[in-house]
């Protein structure tokens, strides 16, 4: 019997119940990255044309993130030395809130836009 099992004090019959259930949530789990990456290269082959699509959302994403690295800044506070962080991660971390922000922002504008030529239609 396993320490953990007798620990909780938990039978044989619950200890490879409770193991057995982790290796199926390991299966499915696994299953479901493979249906994750096999399904878009399927509907890719079937409909080529919505690569183009789809390689204009990731450019603008990276056009995106590269203004937002650009405008980050790399000053170390103190807080930030005492968490083992360098310039590089703090850019780094600076960049993705900037991104969020404009990301956000983005898509408020978006919604508001939407719903105004929804009005006007």
């Amino acid at each position: 019997m396993d320490a953990k099992c007798v620990e909780f004090g938990w039978s044989d019959l619950a200890c490879s119940a409770i193991s057995w259930g982790l290796y199926f949530g390991y299966f499915l789990f696994g299953v479901a990255i493979l249906a994750a990456i096999a399904f878009p290269l399927m509907n890719t082959i079937k409909n080529p044309g919505s690569v183009v699509k789809s390689g204009i959302g990731i450019g603008v994403l990276l056009v995106v993130f590269f203004i937002s690295y650009a405008l980050a800044d790399s000053d170390v506070s103190v807080i930030a030395k005492s968490l083992g962080w360098g310039e590089s991660s703090v850019k780094l971390i600076g960049a993705g809130l900037i991104m969020f922000y404009i990301t956000l922002f983005g898509a408020i504008i978006g919604l508001i836009y939407s719903e105004i030529s929804k009005a006007f239609k």
